[in-house]
């Protein structure tokens, strides 16, 4: 689950803001233009997606190298330990 951090770091990556929660109102818009509510409350689901699009990317090439490698992945542990 994504934190407030991360979905403010998402929209405005520029920074200019503080935060001591995943609330909206947690947050302080110091150097930044403010966001709204709705849309900070629709980042997590955002910053939840590229999370997954992230994992789903690192597994799929690590299929990839392990099927280059004619090894499953039980033997590439082996290898590694």
């Amino acid at each position: 689950m994504a934190t407030g951090v991360e979905v403010l770091s998402m929209l405005i990556p520029s920074g200019g803001w503080a935060i001591s929660g995943d609330k909206y109102e947690d947050i302080k818009f110091i150097e930044a233009e403010p966001i709204t509510k709705s849309e900070f409350e629709a980042g997590f689901k955002k910053v939840d997606a590229w999370k997954l699009e992230q994992e789903i990317g690192k597994a799929n090439a690590k299929a990839a190298l392990l099927e280059r490698l004619g090894i499953t992945e039980d033997e590439a542990k082996l290898l590694l330990s």
